[in-house]
């Protein structure tokens, strides 16, 4: 059996404000190129199909014709929840979609109930696990500890009744999204420390075939037979290096066999910058940067006016991300702020201003910041202040 392992799709998911739809589409074309030429014979979404739980219509939209095109081929797919989804939304019509060969997998009741698919060496066994939130499995099974191992050795517990009734030769696979033990994280994951010790030990899945892996956004192997696919696209610059794309797995009579991965497009390279503005803007040696998506660090002494401006329209238009980090940061030593009590809100803003760029605010920004500052004045407290300045007499009173 050959099975295509991804995961992460986060359809509707953006890039520092850059649209990603299209680029996510064209990893649904390439998928469905490669169920075709390497003929494959199951595919599994290992959780966060969407990127929100309620996710963008032009998001559905992408999923309603990537899950049509899959099932015109024939090919089971089967597909569990992940963090970033809505479990309920997600498993609507869950039943009635099964009959296309489409199984989403987001009732964690069904756990012990596997997709099960026959080729010529027999059956083969597959459990969706849904993403197992801590705090909503921990009172529902009456768990003893709340943490993502215990409600993941309780959902494995109930793999291994049903793969017991099966018998030893029925193969396995389990398709999980959750941070197992040893993976390595990007920035893009939202954290799922919540509720619980957010690592699982790889342990747990002792003995099953292959576990297809989701949560993590860069392909890696904890076993042979445990892996992350990794999101097909770069979701942060710190998956600048990464190789995007999915496990195409093999498993023969005896069970996990090889893994072989399948390069997804790219878009639009990654790429990370730092130096000064005047460098990065002259030397040949960043040609190769100026058609790439550039998280750009600074280290000009003072902060460069109208850097993102300057970087995108001499020499880097994708420039997404600035930073600036002064070369002697680690040798000036720090200062206090001003003591702040009898001091104008602008005064403090304008000083707030200097302190960040070296550069004192010209009288232009000096305006706009006191303009600011009067905007955002509560008028009662402006009342309030001038009667402390100059309290109401008794007449005033009066009147």
């Amino acid at each position: 059996m050959r099975i295509l392992h991804t995961s992460d799709w986060h359809l509707g998911r953006s890039f520092h404000r850059e649209a990603l739809l299209d680029a996510q589409a064209s990893f649904v074309d390439s998928l469905l190129d490669t169920v075709r030429t390497e003929r494959v014979d199951l595919v599994v979404v290992a959780g966060d199909l969407y990127d929100r739980a309620v996710p963008a219509v032009d998001a559905i939209r992408l999923a309603d014709d990537s899950l049509r095109r899959l099932a015109e081929l024939r090919v089971p797919v089967i597909i569990t929840s992940g963090n970033h989804d809505s479990a309920k939304r997600l498993g609507f019509v869950a039943d009635l979609i099964t009959a296309s060969g489409v199984h989403i997998r987001t009732d964690c009741g069904r756990i012990g109930d596997p997709v099960v698919i026959d080729d010529p060496h027999g059956a083969v066994a597959v459990y969706g696990l849904p993403y197992l939130e801590p705090e909503v499995i921990t009172p529902a099974w009456a768990l003893p500890s709340r943490s993502h191992a215990a409600v993941t050795a309780a959902a494995m517990s109930r793999v291994r009744s049903d793969l017991a009734r099966r018998g030893s030769a029925t193969r396995s696979v389990v398709v999980a999204h959750t941070w197992v033990s040893g993976g390595r994280p990007s920035e893009s994951e939202r954290d799922i420390s919540v509720g619980g010790v957010s690592h699982v030990p790889a342990g747990l899945f002792a003995g099953i075939d292959y576990v297809a892996l989701g949560h993590l956004h860069g392909r890696q192997q904890i076993s042979p037979q445990i892996r992350y696919s990794g999101s097909p696209l770069a979701y942060s610059f710190s998956e600048t290096d990464h190789v995007k794309g999915s496990w195409l797995v093999e498993l023969g009579p005896g069970g996990f066999e090889r893994a072989d991965f399948v390069a997804a497009p790219v878009p639009r390279r990654l790429g990370r910058l730092r130096g000064r503005i005047s460098d990065l803007l002259t030397d040949p040696r960043y040609a190769d940067y100026e058609a790439r998506w550039v998280q750009v660090t600074l280290t000009d002494a003072q902060r460069p006016r109208a850097a993102m401006q300057r970087l995108r329209e001499s020499r880097f238009p994708h420039a997404l991300v600035l930073a600036f980090e002064p070369e002697d940061a680690a040798a000036r030593s720090p200062t206090l702020v001003s003591v702040v009590t009898g001091r104008s809100d602008a005064d403090v803003a304008t000083d707030f201003v200097n302190a960040v760029r070296d550069v004192p605010a010209d009288l232009d920004e000096r305006a706009l910041l006191e303009a600011a500052c009067e905007g955002c004045r509560d008028p009662l407290d402006t009342m309030l202040s001038a009667e402390a300045v100059h309290p109401p007499t008794a007449e005033t009173l009066a009147g």
